[in-house]
């Protein structure tokens, strides 16, 4: 449940920090006495800019993030046999994959986990836990490994980014419209958009991105079923399978999660505390992907 309101918190924080500096610019006073709130077309486009924003600037950030985050070390010249391997391995996926050679590296973590991130899929970053390349085999690794460049392949990263973007343009927008027409309905306000008015859109806003967060989560759960069809391609189906396995058995252990809350979604495992909620969760349960995989889909 941390992780969902983790998660929940960081985006309902930007919508609400773009309506305090909308409020302290003046530039909902200002965008009321232009008449924009009747300009659907121009609002809708202001609502746009600032929806896009921050979802672009997580994007283009995200590699740095995930680097200083995670603590994860970059592999330049490998220096043991198994970061040889890794590298090796990426590098040979990578190509089957038809994408550029991402960066590699370690991050320190008991849990076996792994991520991939990036705003362009020929210069991501893929990274694996410590505990992950100490307890799976080979194949299953290469498998984990695979699963993390079909993200980058499909191009899931940008693809959540203007999903994200879309959504928080979409609350914007129809949080001011709703906010507009109740502030003049109830407080019989005519004169502009006052007091009621902005706490009526705070509290829309953290309404309407709660629903929105539920499709983020729909959209992230779907791409990892595609993930995992990608990594038994590049991989193959009885790897992948087997290290799905192998993550499942070590969150019935309740191994600890230490991935940052702000690379769950990203990771091929979200650990067993998210199994609280459903609607709210960033991968589906391994049993169903073990399932789809052996059904073929």
């Amino acid at each position: 449940m941390l992780r969902i309101g983790l998660f929940l918190a960081t985006n309902i924080a930007i919508l609400v920090l773009f309506s305090i500096v909308f409020r302290v610019l003046g530039l909902e006073h200002y965008l009321a006495t232009q008449g924009i709130h009747t300009n659907l077309g121009g609002l809708l486009i202001m609502c746009g800019f600032f929806g896009f924003a921050g979802s672009f600037f997580s994007l283009l950030i995200s590699k740095w993030m995930a680097k200083k985050s995670s603590g994860t070390q970059l592999i330049t010249q490998p220096r043991t046999p198994e970061e040889r391997w890794l590298v090796e391995t990426v590098s040979d996926l990578a190509k089957k994959a038809g994408i550029g050679m991402p960066e590699v590296g370690i991050f320190p973590a008991q849990q076996s986990n792994a991520f991939a991130t990036g705003w362009n899929k020929n210069n991501a970053l893929v990274a694996v836990s410590a505990g992950l390349l100490h307890r799976f085999d080979r194949e299953e690794a290469r498998a984990v490994l695979a699963h993390e460049i079909g993200h980058v392949a499909n191009g899931d990263m940008i693809t959540l980014s203007l999903v994200q973007g879309v959504l928080n343009t979409f609350v914007m927008f129809f949080a001011r419209i709703l906010g507009s027409i109740v502030d003049k309905a109830v407080f019989k306000n005519e004169r502009g958009n006052g007091i009621g008015y902005f706490m009526i859109v705070m509290l829309l806003q953290v309404v309407l991105g709660i629903f929105a967060s539920m499709i983020v989560m729909w959209f992230s759960r779907w791409r990892e079923f595609r993930a995992d069809a990608a990594g038994a391609h590049l991989a193959s189906r009885g790897a992948m399978i087997s290290a799905l396995q192998r993550l499942q058995e070590e969150t019935q252990a309740h191994v600890p999660n230490q991935m940052p809350d702000t690379l769950t979604a990203f990771g091929i495992s979200s650990g067993w505390k998210q199994h609280a909620t459903r609607l709210f969760m960033s991968h589906p349960p391994l049993e169903e992907r073990i399932e789809a995989l052996r059904r073929g889909v």
